[in-house]
């Protein structure tokens, strides 16, 4: 995973700030990020800690394009003639809803961060005390219990936005602002996948162990297992070895999904303001 084993800075790479001259070239740039994100959202099903970032930082580029595509005025022109009421209702609601489920995500992370560093604090002050740790490991998992289950709601809540058809449009850029809708849904569904507790994913990997060679199912299970899923396990199972450097990663692992939201909410803000600007004229 990129997240612990890079500083913050680095984790989500430089974008250019230089605008492409054609509006062609734009629309085929947003097309280009459309489709990688696509291709990353069909390798797996299983939400790693690596592929979230490599998507965060698909979406972060993919709104960019968005953004200097609308500071186009024959773009602006476009959708100011192509939209009708239900078009410019449809649009704004879907970059509210958007809005919406990045504060969700942010509040889980900032949940889990809580809840992680009450645990670090207990193991400070209780070092050498195997007991005390496995009393606060009960507390935490309690409290993960309940993150979750708030966690599964919001993904049930994002099933009808993720599973909206894409109509036919005349317009090339309608239609890459659904169809961006509809990723971004997708990548912040992965997010909150890897925040939350996952059995079927752990049924899974025990199955896989079993008719797997051993030290091949257990590389496998290693390379699927996150941050949040190792800090769970050792909690479970009261393995304490190497249990700080898992909390360590996993503090990384948060603080970089929180400064990663925070951009794509900013750049979402952005582009919604450019959208009520233009259909407000």
């Amino acid at each position: 995973m990129a997240f612990p084993e890079t500083n913050t800075k680095s984790s989500l790479h430089i974008r250019s700030n230089s605008l492409p001259s054609s509006p062609h070239s734009l629309v085929s740039e947003c097309e280009e990020h459309l489709q990688r994100l696509k291709n990353t959202e069909a390798t797996s099903s299983v939400p790693s800690s690596s592929l979230v970032s490599q998507k965060l930082n698909g979406l972060l580029d993919l709104h960019d394009c968005i953004d200097w595509l609308l500071q186009l005025p024959i773009k602006q022109q476009e959708l100011a003639r192509e939209c009708n009421d239900k078009s410019v209702d449809d649009t704004l609601e879907g970059s509210l809803k958007l809005l919406d489920i990045c504060s969700e995500l942010k509040d889980f992370l900032l949940m889990s961060k809580e809840i992680m560093y009450e645990l670090q604090s207990v193991i400070r002050r209780r070092r050498s005390n195997e007991t005390g740790l496995k009393v606060e490991g009960a507390k935490y998992l309690a409290s993960r219990k309940k993150l979750n289950k708030a966690i599964r709601k919001s993904l049930g809540n994002l099933k009808a936005m993720k599973h909206e058809c894409v109509e036919d449009r005349t317009s090339t850029i309608i239609s890459i602002l659904k169809e961006a809708e509809q990723v971004t849904v997708s990548s912040l569904e992965s997010m909150l996948m890897l925040i939350c507790d996952q059995p079927k994913h752990r049924r899974w990997s025990t199955i896989s162990k079993m008719l797997q060679p051993k030290r091949i199912a257990c590389d496998s299970q290693e390379s699927e297992t996150n941050e949040f899923e190792k800090v769970d396990a050792a909690l479970k199972s009261s393995s304490f070895e190497q249990f700080q450097s898992h909390v360590e990663n996993l503090e990384m692992c948060i603080q970089d999904l929180e400064i990663g939201v925070e951009n794509l909410s900013r750049k979402l803000i952005r582009n919604r303001v450019s959208l009520l600007n233009i259909f407000n004229h």
